[in-house]
């Protein structure tokens, strides 16, 4: 099993990476947002890894930090939640963010991440809710308060995107003193539609 690979990156394509370790190249599957993370870096970069066997092909899938590779591990857990829709998963949520949605049962949250529907949103939280509240503290922790969540959540029942409407939330919050739900959901609105 290879559980980390380190090393220069060589490429990046299309939602991968290829990592020269010793003259070999190694594609990883990231996610969207590791990768644009990692598309401007010079340094040797470190990957914690998980291999995917199936009959026809072996499939290296890397992230950032262990709470992610955890994350990961328990998604394609989940029943009818392969690799790809997991890594598509966790390019639009953090981990944070995901575990809470599971523990506090909000299929809102879990509906708005493209290629979740009602039924794999009710598979989340029915398969891993349990295993979520006992291991909440592998999941690095986010910085979002309850408030900023609810607000977030609100956005993306109005349609916006997990990612877009909590980056949305989080900027406009750094500038109030005491926000409010109200506020929060109102500044973030203005915000979306400058863009």
């Amino acid at each position: 099993m290879i559980s980390h690979i380190s090393g220069d990156i060589a490429y990046c394509g299309d939602g991968f990476v290829v990592i020269d370790f010793n003259g070999f190249g190694y594609q990883i599957n990231v996610t969207a947002p590791t990768l644009a993370e990692l598309r401007d870096s010079k340094e040797k970069i470190k990957l914690y890894t998980h291999l995917h066997v199936r009959e026809d092909a072996l499939t290296l899938y890397g992230f950032k930090t262990p709470g992610e590779l955890e994350m990961f591990k328990q998604l394609i857990s989940v029943t009818r939640i392969g690799p790809q829709i997991a890594l598509n998963i966790l390019s639009q949520i953090k981990t944070g963010d995901l575990a809470a949605a599971i523990i506090q049962e909000d299929e809102k949250v879990l509906k708005g991440i493209s290629g979740v529907g009602p039924k794999n949103a009710k598979r989340l939280i029915l398969e891993l809710r349990d295993r979520m509240k006992k291991h909440m503290n592998n999941f690095v922790p986010t910085r979002t308060s309850n408030i900023n969540y609810d607000a977030a959540s609100a956005l993306v029942s109005l349609g916006f995107a997990q990612r877009e409407a909590r980056d949305a939330v989080e900027a406009v919050s750094q500038g109030m003193k005491q926000p409010t739900v109200q506020a929060l959901i109102k500044a973030a609105l203005l915000k979306l539609k400058e863009k």
